[in-house]
């Protein structure tokens, strides 16, 4: 009976099947885990997209206490005004500079956007028959443009018209989306709220943040805390330093635009100076329409020429002077790291608040690789 069960037993796998199995094993465990993370990352993204309306307006707080927090530092310590009275007197004095910007650039801005969109159809036709003349002049236009019309002319107006329905849908389905806009709005409304606290608390934050952790005293949170100290950190340098940055480049924008007599050049430098949060983004935004308007308005190869020579100018600025003055090399973060990840966080992370948690999301990243991988720990 022994003999009968040992004949029917199976036979051990050689060296070869055995590398087999395992590899196999180990591919199947890679996928599962690739399959979990995916898993993870889409569950992350649509509760972000489902709690925009609460987070950003946090992330926004959070935002300007990194930026008053100094202001309060400085009133706390060095004229020895309570906590709460000091934040109160930044946030008037905040409100106060909004005051005064609304008195005397608002007006400007909101008069140079009116006339904008006034003259938008009369832009557009100066620019169409720009384009059209230069068409008609050249050879090699006239030669695109034949070849255009014989190859790609049908095609053209079979997906506009094709386009003009779904666009029109689209348009619509937006419409059900204004409820969640207003939610939004009424979040914005608590971000006066959310800053108070957050500059109220830092102190108790700094203090007792660890005693919340879920973790007992050991190597492993002592780590996690330097972690995340260390992402604070340059979060902290980053956002301080990049708004001083974004305003610098948009005041020179505005000011070079303005000296070569460009339309617009408050819109153009005002948002340049806004999206310059995230760095060259709102240089690359507001260079093409600064170029096509300098065409259409005087329709020479002189001001466009002009037009990025400021540019250049301004980048040059912030390259070589502004940064290494404001920032330095203190927060490790490459202006392209940030570009793609603010890109990859608003596809992936749910519009706005995505782009916005993918700076932190980076910092994250790139201490935890120069702590683990890159270097080795001291």
């Amino acid at each position: 009976m022994i003999e009968s069960q040992n004949s029917m037993s199976l036979p051990s796998p050689s060296p070869r099947q055995a590398k087999i199995l395992w590899v196999s094993l180990t591919a199947l465990a890679v996928g599962v885990i690739v399959v979990l993370l995916g898993l993870v990352a889409w569950a992350f993204a649509w509760t972000i997209d489902r709690l925009s309306s609460v987070l950003l307006p946090l992330a926004v707080a959070g935002v300007l206490a990194y930026l008053f927090d100094p202001v309060v530092d400085l009133f706390e310590k060095r004229f020895k005004v309570p906590r709460t009275r000091a934040i109160l007197l930044t946030l008037f004095l905040s409100v106060l500079m909004v005051f005064i910007l609304a008195a005397t650039v608002v007006p400007q801005l909101v008069g140079q956007v009116k006339q904008l969109i006034d003259d938008f159809p009369t832009r557009a036709d100066e620019f169409r028959i720009v384009v059209s003349q230069w068409f008609e002049k050249s050879d090699f236009g006239a030669k695109a443009r034949e070849a255009w019309d014989s190859k790609y002319g049908a095609q053209t107006k079979d997906f506009l018209t094709k386009a003009l329905p779904a666009t029109s849908q689209w348009v619509l389905s937006q419409i059900g989306r204004v409820a969640s806009w207003a939610g939004l709005l009424a979040g914005f409304a608590l971000v006066p709220v959310y800053l108070f606290y957050f500059l109220k608390e830092k102190s108790g934050i700094q203090q007792s943040w660890t005693d919340y952790m879920p973790l007992k005293e050991s190597r492993v949170k002592d780590e996690l805390v330097f972690v995340i100290n260390a992402i604070n950190d340059h979060l902290i340098v980053f956002f301080r330093g990049q708004v001083l940055v974004a305003a610098c480049v948009g005041t020179i924008l505005t000011l070079g635009f303005s000296a070569i007599g460009l339309n617009y050049s408050l819109i153009l430098g005002v948002v340049a100076g806004v999206l310059g949060i995230i760095p060259y983004l709102g240089v690359m935004i507001s260079l093409i329409p600064a170029v096509l308007l300098a065409v259409v308005q005087f329709q020479d190869w002189l001001h466009p020429l002009l037009v990025l020579a400021v540019f250049a100018f301004a980048q040059m600025a912030e390259g070589l002077y502004i940064s290494p003055k404001i920032i330095g090399d203190r927060v490790g973060l490459h202006p392209m790291t940030i570009i793609i990840a603010v890109m990859a966080g608003t596809t992936l992370l749910g519009g706005i608040l995505g782009g916005v948690l993918a700076i932190p999301l980076t910092a994250a990243l790139r201490v935890l690789m120069f702590r683990y991988v890159w270097k080795k720990r001291g």
